[in-house]
C-alpha cells in the first residue's frame, strides 16, 4: 500500500512516518468498467488513487448529456481537495475500464493534518501545485482550437526527448471528446489529419506519436 501512496505526486514528500498512518487506514478495491463511484452532491468521505485503470469525472447538462471534466490514470488522485476540506463531491466518478485504486479516508487525513502543521503544508503545497494546472487547462480549452487542443492533450503525456511515444486512449474516443471540449466527429477528424500529416498513427487503444517536434508546433500554432 505505501509503495503506490509513494507513487502519488500528492504524498511524495511525506516522510514514512506521516504516510504510515494514511496506509495503514487506506484501502485497495477493484472495480468493473463503468462502475459509479460517487454522484454530484455525496458527502465527500474518501479521496482515490487510481493504481491500474482510469476513471472519468463529469457532470450533467440540463439535457442529461455527460460533459467530461477530467479523465483520471493510473498514478494520479481525485477528489482530494473537496474530501479534505469536507465538502460534497462537485462532479460524478465513473470507471472507464476495469480499475483498481486505493480509497483515502478524508476524516482520518484531515485529523492528521489537524496534529501536524508541517503535513498540512505538505498537502496544501500539492493542491495549490493541482489548483494551477487546472487553471492552465481552462485556459487551454477555452483559447485553443481543435487542433491546439488536441496536441495540447497528447502532449501532456509524453516527455521531451524521445521521438516515438505511445498513448493509451480511453476505450471509447467520445469520452477524450468531452474532455476536450469536442464533438467526438470533430476529434476523429483532428486525428485523422494528424495521421496524413505522419504526426501520429493508431495502434488499436493507442496513439503512436511519431514527431512530437511536429505536434508542439500544431499545439503552437496560430
Amino acid at each position: 500500500m505505501e509503495q503506490f501512496l509513494r507513487a502519488a505526486a500528492i504524498f511524495q514528500s511525506l516522510s514514512q512516518t506521516d504516510l504510515m498512518p494514511i496506509a495503514n487506514a487506506s484501502k485497495k478495491t477493484t472495480h468493473p468498467a463503468n462502475t459509479p463511484l460517487f454522484a454530484e452532491r455525496d458527502p465527500a468521505t474518501h479521496f482515490f488513487l487510481v493504481i491500474s485503470g482510469s476513471v472519468r469525472l463529469y457532470r450533467l447538462t440540463p439535457d442529461g448529456k455527460e460533459k467530461v471534466i477530467e479523465i483520471i490514470r493510473a498514478g494520479e488522485t481525485f477528489a482530494e481537495s473537496v474530501a479534505l476540506l469536507d465538502k460534497p463531491y462537485p462532479v460524478y466518478a465513473n470507471t472507464i475500464d476495469s480499475t483498481e485504486m486505493i480509497r483515502i479516508p478524508a476524516a482520518a487525513i484531515r485529523n492528521l493534518m489537524a496534529q501536524n502543521t508541517g503535513l498540512s503544508l505538505k498537502m496544501l503545497a500539492s493542491l495549490s501545485l493541482r489548483v494551477h494546472k487546472f487553471i492552465n487547462d481552462i485556459h487551454t480549452l477555452s483559447m485553443s482550437s481543435a487542433q491546439q487542443k488536441v496536441a495540447g492533450y497528447f502532449l501532456a503525456f509524453i516527455s521531451d526527448d524521445k521521438t516515438e511515444q505511445r498513448i493509451e486512449l480511453p476505450s471509447k474516443k467520445s469520452i477524450v471528446a468531452s474532455r476536450l471540449g469536442l464533438q467526438p466527429e470533430t476529434f476523429s477528424r483532428v486525428l485523422g489529419k494528424m495521421k496524413e500529416r505522419g504526426v501520429i498513427y493508431e495502434d488499436g487503444p493507442e496513439i503512436v506519436v511519431l514527431q512530437p517536434e511536429k505536434l508542439r508546433e500544431l499545439r503552437d500554432s496560430a
